[in-house]
């Protein structure tokens, strides 16, 4: 189990930002709200959208208390908060009122896929700064990606990336694939046949499903699996459909005696709903929080508990981090208009409670990692086992591939 590493300077930084009383703290902060657009799947994707919206807010009010924004006379974060509508449509009806009607100096936020690919052509269109947050698709900073639009999380190729890392030492050669059926899960699975394709000689699919997003016929794909006689499984289901998936595979023991990586399984978000049923010895991407023993890391937790009564999820600590990062931001642009603010993010440093993470300038890409480990059951609630932190810079497109994809 590896812990990460981190410098005095991050710990002292990270305490400072979770809140912890410091000797000569500023007042808190004055002047205009700084007013930033959140849009996001709130209702349809609430068991990671609304922790991360506490802690958003669980930040800004820490950012404010400490005296606002230090590189804007100590003017106030004000986080605007809507709803995306789950749909393309309505997520650029949406980013329009908070532009024109709420005012907001820039976008930031969404989740599904397509829905981020819509409003970052939005903001494109607009000339106004995208932050993505959540979405992982390759292409928003791949071949669809624009100078307005930015991204947090580790991406789709970078987090598959991830896990044929930790098993093709395997030598497992026989692979049979599920995922949902849209862009991310189109994407995950054809990064993991390039990846492993070059990763592992002989290494072939043997079958495919791609179940309908939130309407899996758990049945049929996992009989369909099975016919297939896979060695090893890739799955890229998450939330509801992972449950089925994993009750059903369970029941007609599709996973006995076959490896099985799985995209975003060990995310407290979607391993606490399995919760009996969580699988032993898959290899995932994943949050193990409560194992992190990081002091940064630590006093997030405990202010989040306290205030919100509730375990931090993936995407509280996403939304903590981003705030931290838009923080950094405005700091350093001195401005809110969008041209300095996009110069600031070109190469934006920020000591986070996950380490430091770089926004890259070439695909305006961050270096924000991931958990690495395994399924595994304590008590009647899953979790993950002998994990580590795998450092988002190590990940990601090679530079050449992004330039290519780029000027397409």
């Amino acid at each position: 189990m590896t812990k990460l590493d981190l410098s005095r300077r991050t710990v002292v930084g990270g305490l400072a930002a979770t809140g912890v009383a410091l000797a000569g703290g500023p007042t808190a902060a004055q002047g205009a709200p700084i007013r930033v657009g959140e849009l996001n799947s709130y209702s349809r994707m609430a068991a990671f959208a609304v922790p991360y919206r506490n802690a958003m807010q669980l930040a800004q009010d820490e950012i404010n208390r400490a005296g606002g924004i230090s590189g804007l006379a100590g003017r106030p974060l004000e986080l605007v908060f809507r709803d995306d509508g789950s749909t393309p449509g309505d997520a650029v009806r949406v980013a329009e009122e908070l532009l024109t009607r709420e005012n907001v100096s820039f976008l930031c936020g969404t989740f599904l896929s397509n829905v981020g690919l819509a409003v970052a052509d939005f903001a494109n269109q607009r000339k106004t700064l995208f932050l993505a947050t959540e979405p992982l698709t390759d292409a928003l900073t791949m071949a669809s990606g624009n100078r307005f639009t930015f991204r947090v999380r580790p991406n789709t190729y970078m987090q598959t990336r991830m896990l044929v890392d930790a098993v093709k030492a395997k030598g497992i050669k026989r692979w049979a694939i599920v995922a949902p059926n849209y862009e991310y899960g189109q994407s995950a699975a054809a990064n993991f046949k390039r990846l492993m394709t070059a990763a592992v000689p002989g290494f072939e699919v043997v079958g495919e499903q791609f179940p309908a997003l939130g309407r899996i016929d758990a049945g049929a794909t996992v009989g369909a699996l099975g016919q297939t006689r896979p060695d090893g499984i890739f799955n890229v289901l998450f939330g509801a459909d992972l449950v089925a998936f994993v009750r059903e595979g369970n029941t007609r023991g599709l996973f006995e005696r076959r490896s099985v990586v799985s995209l975003l399984t060990g995310e407290p978000e979607y391993i606490i709903p399995l919760g009996e049923e969580t699988p032993e010895g898959w290899i995932t991407t994943g949050y193990p929080w409560e194992q992190i023993d990081a002091a940064p890391h630590k006093a997030f937790v405990d202010a989040y508990r306290a205030r919100f009564n509730d375990t931090p999820r993936l995407g509280s600590l996403l939304g903590y981090v981003v705030v931290y990062m838009i923080r950094d931001m405005l700091n350093k642009s001195r401005s809110t208009e969008t041209e300095a603010m996009i110069a600031a993010l070109k190469g934006l440093k920020s000591d986070t409670i996950c380490g430091p993470v770089t926004m890259r300038e070439v695909d305006q890409q961050s270096t924000l990692g991931a958990w690495v480990g395994e399924t595994t059951l304590k008590g009647k609630a899953g979790t993950m086992k002998n994990w580590r932190y795998a450092d988002g810079a190590d990940y990601m497109f090679p530079e050449a591939e992004v330039r290519a994809a780029r000027k397409a």
